[in-house]
């Protein structure tokens, strides 16, 4: 009998092929965030049951743009950059189950196929995008991470531009924002082969840092746009209010998750 390997598709004789190796995964990144508040209904359309509204602030959002370097165990990939390098955007918001505050990412886009199929595996509902970020730098024209130092940052999809903003960063911060600082409450679908049987997989999952390190936190001032694209529903999140904006380099090593329950969500 032959036998396959690989911990993601493809699976081959050797898994060499495999989109993405096993856990742990490790990451090193620069951390633009813009926190705002929206209409909590629009957060609200975007909780299957069992989730609810956060208790406190259940309009927060906050939307974050992340230049990652990332690896396995062995960090081999960081030798082959083609293979660790990659950026993301992604809406997140809070939410409550059973009590407990948790944090949601609702949109995201990256820029490879080898984290998309991380987001398969971790709940998160990743696409394509083309996202860009200023990049901190000592020397140069690019700016320092210091007082007045600003930070533009760019996120399109299927052509369309869907949010952009500038950053000004005002003084040291304890915190880069508190929508992101719990743990995540993420499902995992996949529908049955079998039309009309709904879903194969089905499953709320917690999953958050298995370790974490960080740079100072600065916090400062966002302008900070949407915009209405045709395939996608970022724009449905309003600026209604700043709360404020941040810039936070981190390390990070995600090592799984744990099941909340199963078979219980409102997707369709």
């Amino acid at each position: 009998m032959m036998t396959v390997r690989g911990f993601f598709h493809p699976k081959t004789a050797t898994g060499a092929s495999s989109l993405i190796p096993s856990p742990p995964w490790r990451y090193s990144g620069d951390l633009l965030t813009v926190e705002y508040r929206t209409d909590p209904a629009r957060v609200r359309e975007l909780l299957p049951e069992p989730l609810e509204l956060a208790d406190e602030d259940p309009g927060a959002v906050a939307l974050i743009w992340a230049d990652w370097q990332s690896c396995s165990a062995d960090g081999g990939e960081l030798l082959d950059p083609v293979l660790s390098q990659y950026k993301e955007a992604f809406a997140v918001v809070r939410c409550k189950y059973r009590g407990q505050t948790y944090s949601r990412c609702v949109y995201i886009w990256v820029d490879k196929d080898f984290a998309i199929a991380r987001g398969l595996h971790q709940g998160y509902p990743k696409k394509l995008g083309s996202i860009h970020q200023t990049r901190p730098h000592p020397y140069g024209p690019a700016p320092r991470i210091e007082a007045g130092a600003r930070f533009g940052a760019t996120l399109a999809a299927a052509d369309r531009r869907l949010a952009q903003t500038v950053v000004t960063l005002r003084e040291p911060s304890e915190t880069n924002g508190f929508v992101n600082g719990h743990p995540m409450a993420h499902h995992r679908w996949l529908p049955s082969i079998e039309k009309g049987k709904g879903l194969a997989l089905d499953e709320l999952i917690e999953s958050g840092a298995a370790s974490f390190e960080a740079g100072q936190a600065w916090r400062g001032d966002a302008e900070l746009e949407l915009f209405e694209a045709p395939t996608e529903e970022l724009a449905r999140l309003e600026i209604h209010e700043p709360i404020g904006a941040y810039y936070r380099q981190v390390g990070v090593v995600w090592d799984g998750g744990r099941l909340l329950e199963s078979g219980m969500s409102g997707a369709e």
